[in-house]
Formats: structure tokens, sequence, C-alpha cells
């Protein structure tokens, strides 16, 4: 594999060069992003270190999750207990899952019910999807908690202009189906947009069938969402969103021989945010003012059944996020732009656990709860002679328990337009607050803790050639993490762990007639930072050191498409829980090798189909869980 990695990685960088002329930068470059700055700010001048992934490419690589595009990304690890489907977790430059903050159209989707905070990506699709922006690195300065590891920022389609429709079904493996309906468009001053889908599958076994587990465990989900938009003065606009998901999956136990054809998760979810927006004095002054909740509710529950005759166990959580956001953005200063405002946010959540085993019942009930956090916020973003762009910000928080906190971020860019070189540089401390479950639970909780807080840099060049089809970049980053939630002798949340992670990100693109390359590589050292931990300076679970990913796509005449990618995962630490002391297990690397291809049949109708995990690898991102397959799928989109 190490051989394969260097020729392929020598004849790759090695085309791009061949092919690589500099010119001027008319499209990456320039390329708005929001994320970053919280302002619509052109590509080469922001200091972090991101990723974009737009509508176009994700149809074009027949992405369908937000899982399936998470994997593709440098600097993130994605886990699967069992598939898709199943919960679902994303690892930033080596954090925690509950360090990446992620946002759906200004809406933050962390769950306070979760007793770290964490997001589940299981049940995400991109069928309204109009782009997605990575931020890596402590972002914690605009966007406070839970942005220790940077922001999933998840952008959906508008509408305007004149009415478009669009249907798309796909069926495939493992009884697979999905199918989707939208309308977006605009009539006189109000914009519209409206999604639905469903997905469903018998799936596999959620625990590895390679251990003798053959019971099949499916999922099935419901989307459904709507943007309004209304300009009813000039320079004056409101904008109403919902989202509705529904999620039902069935799920294994978490050992070598874990199945229970008896054991179901069901989730639903509720998003609403309405937005009022202006433009004042002459475009100087634009203003944002939100309000947002969230609301989500989840059981599992499992039955007793042949095998586990004594085992049962019914748990519940209810948990919301109330939020209202108030930004500035002055524009009054040439080439500057002074950001400030403030944000309020109210957490509270509810949760039950009954079981029953052979040790006896178990009963645990946690009562509702609520805390309420208070940001202050301002960023400054300065340019001298189109080359030299400085971002700097600072913020303050007040939390209902903790008390307050101060973070700060400065991202300078250095863009020599003669050559296309942008070298950047970010510095940024942030923080994580306890989550309920660790400030409350009546067993486990700690009304004292204080909230986990880094230190992160990173520093890179990016260099672009041939009008920005071709381009290089690499990126060094390191992350201090102190006051990390853990656990005293008695299972008592507190502030004891310290974690450090470091690595490089590089990737690589190139377009040579109608042949499209990408690629990059990242590599990964997490480890625990704690000295009188058992586990001091061993490596963090389920981060892999080395991850590669490579795709080619070849258009021909803009009617037909032919994808290849392949994914590689290095080795990763995994424990085995059910034995005691949990043990340290090492997971074997593995390659992933995908094809896909469409045909636009005309301006209204595309086919297309896929392979995934062509040669049928059998491997685990999880201990003990399954993973997919050879699979096929083959489906149709239709425009009008």
């Amino acid at each position: 594999m190490k051989n394969f990695l260097k020729t392929f990685s020598f004849f790759f960088f090695l085309t791009i060069s061949v092919f690589s002329q500099t010119d001027s930068v008319k499209t990456i470059l320039n390329e708005i992003v929001i994320t970053a700055t919280k302002s619509e700010t052109p590509y080469y001048q922001i200091g972090s270190s991101m990723s974009i992934i737009n509508s176009d490419l994700i149809q074009q690589k027949q992405l369908k999750t937000i899982v399936d595009v998470l994997k593709e990304i440098p600097g993130l690890s994605v886990t699967q207990l069992g598939g898709p489907g199943k919960q679902t977790s994303v690892f930033m430059r080596g954090t925690n899952s509950n360090h990446v903050l992620v946002i759906l159209d200004g809406v933050e989707l962390n769950d306070p019910s979760s007793p770290s905070n964490a997001f589940d990506f299981s049940s995400l699709n991109v069928f309204d999807i109009s782009r997605i922006e990575v931020v890596r690195g402590s972002q914690s300065t605009l966007y406070g908690s839970d942005a220790i590891g940077g922001v999933i920022n998840i952008i959906t389609k508008k509408g305007n202009d004149k009415p478009q429709y669009y249907f798309e079904g796909e069926a495939g493996s493992n009884n697979y189906y999905r199918s989707s309906l939208s309308a977006l468009g605009s009539y006189d001053k109000l914009n519209y947009s409206v999604f639905a889908s469903r997905a469903e599958s018998k799936g596999i076994s959620a625990a590895n069938s390679i251990y003798g587990n053959n019971e099949k465990d499916g999922f099935a989900n419901t989307n459904f969402s709507a943007n309004l938009e209304y300009n009813f003065i000039k320079n004056w606009k409101a904008n109403f969103t919902y989202r509705f998901l529904k999620s039902n999956a069935d799920l294994d136990q978490n050992n070598k021989f874990g199945d229970d054809p008896n054991y179901t998760f069901k989730q639903e979810e509720h998003i609403m945010k309405i937005n009022l927006s202006s433009l004042l004095f002459d475009g100087l002054w634009k203003q944002d003012f939100s309000v947002s909740q969230i609301r989500r509710f989840s059981n599992a529950v499992d039955l007793p059944d042949a095998v586990h005759k004594k085992t049962s166990s019914d748990s519940y959580a209810n948990g919301s996020r109330f939020k209202v956001d108030w930004q500035n953005n002055l524009y009054i200063v040439p080439q500057n732009i002074l950001t400030f405002g403030f944000d309020n946010e109210t957490e509270k959540a509810n949760s039950s656990y009954n079981s029953n085993s052979d040790w006896g019942p178990f009963n645990s009930v946690f009562p509702n709860q609520s805390t309420n956090t208070l940001g202050i916020y301002l960023q400054d973003q300065f340019e001298y002679d189109k080359s030299f762009f400085l971002t700097a910000g600072l913020r303050y928080d007040s939390h209902k328990k903790f008390g307050s906190v101060t973070t700060f971020r400065i991202a300078p860019v250095y863009f020599v337009k003669e050559t296309n070189t942008k070298i950047r540089s970010s510095y940024g401390t942030g923080f994580k607050a306890p989550s309920l479950y660790y400030l409350f639970d009546p067993a486990f909780g700690n009304p004292e803790l204080k909230p986990e807080k880094s230190k992160s840099f990173d520093i890179g060049i990016d260099q672009f050639f041939n009008n920005g089809n071709n381009s290089l970049s690499i990126t060094y980053f390191i992350n201090n993490i102190q006051d990390m939630f853990g656990f005293d002798k008695n299972f008592k949340t507190v502030n004891i762990a310290k974690a450090k992670t470091s690595g490089v990100e590089f990737i690589a693109s190139a377009k040579i007639n109608e042949i499209t390359l990408t690629g990059n590589y990242t590599y990964t050292n997490a480890i625990d930072d704690y000295e009188l931990s058992p586990e001091y300076k061993q490596e963090l679970l389920r981060r892999p050191k080395n991850q590669f990913y490579f795709y080619a796509n070849y258009n021909l005449n803009q009617n037909f498409d032919v994808n290849l990618s392949i994914k590689y995962v290095g080795k990763r630490i995994d424990k085995d829980f059910s034995s005691f002391p949990a043990k340290r297990i090492t997971l074997p690397d593995y390659t992933l090798i995908n094809l896909a291809t469409s045909y636009k049949v005309n301006n209204l109708i595309t086919i297309y189909g896929r392979i995934e995990n062509l040669f049928d690898k059998k491997y685990e991102d999880v201990l003990y869980y399954g993973t997919l397959g050879r699979s096929f799928y083959l489906g149709v989109d239709f425009s009008l």
C-alpha cells in the first residue's frame, strides 16, 4: 500500500506540473465564502484553512448524503456505527467529534440532549444543499462554544427567477431506494424553495457480519424543508426557514456477537428560523437579526428476544435550543469591514433510561434542565494594496453556570498577484461549554465544571496555475486542548484531561482538457497529553494518522460523465468495550474504490449509476461494527 501511494502521488503531481501554466486566476480565488468571517469575502482574502464543495460537484460525484461529502474533505475523519443510517461522528484535525460545530442555514445543529453536545450526521442528505463550507481550526471568536476543531456550515438552495421543478429517484443494493421532489422559484417579491425526500433500506447487519452476525438492520428517513424570502421594502428582506426530519434505524449491541433483532432507534427533529436583514446608508451598514429554534426527540428501545431474554432497555431524550442573533457589518472605511454583534442562546434537555439485565433493573432520570449563554463579538477585516489582508476578532461569552470566557483569533494573508500565490496563517483560542448532562446529571454531573479550552495554529500556502484550474496547497496545524471533560474515581465529571493534535494537509487539483483530477492527503497525530492518564502520549481513538483521497472525472460534451474515486484510511486505534478493562485494538488500514457514470439524455432527463466499494473490501471503521460491501445503484434525475 505504501508503494502504491508513493507511485500514485508521484505520477499525480508530475501530471499537474506538466500541464500547469501561470495565468490570471478568475475562478477559485474570487469565489465568495461566508463561514470564516460571517461576511461575503473572496477566498483569496481568507486566512483560515477551508474547503468548499458546491451542488454541481456533489451531483457530479453522485454523493447522496452529507456523510459521503465529508468523507472526501481533508482534515476530517468519519465513523459510522454500522453503515448508512446509523450514528455518525466526524473528527476534525484529530479533535473530538463534539468539538465540531455544525450549522445549517445559520442554525446550530449540535444536540443539547446529547451527553457531549455532539451532532449525529446519519440522517442528513444533500437533496437541498447549495454548498458546504468547512473551516478548520478554532472558530470560537465568531461562533462561541463547540467550534474548537472547526465549523461545518451547510447552506441550502434558495429560489429565484423562473420556477424550477426537480424529481430524483434511485434504487440499489440492500433494497435501498431514495426519492426527492423540489420546487424553486419566485413570485413577485417572494422567493421560495420547497424540498421533500424519502430514503429507506433493509440495510446490513450493524454488528459486523464477519463474526457471524447476519440479521439485517435497516433504516428510513424522511426530510422536508421550506425556505421563503420576501423583499418587502427596498434593501429590507425577511426570510423564514423550516426543516423537518424523521428517522428510524435498527441497531445492534456493541460487541463481537452483537446481533439484536429488537433494538430500534427513532428520532424527530424540527428546525425553524426567522431572519430580518437590511442594507442601510447606501450599503454602508448591513445588519441581520435572527431568531431560531431547534427541537429534537429521540427514543431507543431494546425489547427482549430469544438470545437476550433478560435484557431490555428504553431510553428517551428531548432537547432544544433557542437562539437570538444580531449581526452588523460596517463598510464605512474603505478596504475595511467591521463586524460586531451579540447572540443569546438557551439550551434545554431532559432524558430517561430504564433497563433490565442479569444484574437487575437500572433506572436513571435526567430532569428538565436549562442553561443560558450570552456572547458579544467584534471582528475587523483589513486590506492593504489588494495583497495583504488581516482578520482579527475578539469575543466575550457569559455562561449561566461557569461564568465568563474570552476568546480571540487573528488570520493574516499575503497574496502575490504576479504568481497567484497565497500565504496564509491563523491563530485562535476556543472553548467548549459543558453540556447539560455533564453539568446536571444526578449521578455523573458536576455544576462546578469549567469549559474546555483550546489554542490552535496553522500556516499554509496555496499556489494557483492555469486560470485557477490547477492548484497546490499545503497546511501545517497544531491544536492544544486543556481542561477536557473526564471522570474521577467516583465517575463524576471533572476538568482533568488534555490532548494535543498536529499534522499536515496536502491538497492538489488539475484540469486537463475534459479530465479533472483532485487529491488530498492528511497526516494527523492526535495524542492523550494528560500526564496522569494511563494512556499518556498514546493515540486518541478512531483518528487515523494517514488518509488519502483521489478523484478523477472525465466529461465528454457536457453529456457523459465517468468518475473514479479512491479513498485510503490508515490504521486506527479503537477499544474493545465489551471487556473490562477495555482493551486497545489496532484496526487495519483499507482502500475503497468507487466508480460512477451519468448520461444526460436531454435537457430534462439524466440517468446515472455507480458502484461503491468496487472490490468488496472487508473493513471496520469502528470495532465490531459492519460496513457496506460492494454496492450497486441506478437512478434518474428529471428537471423541468
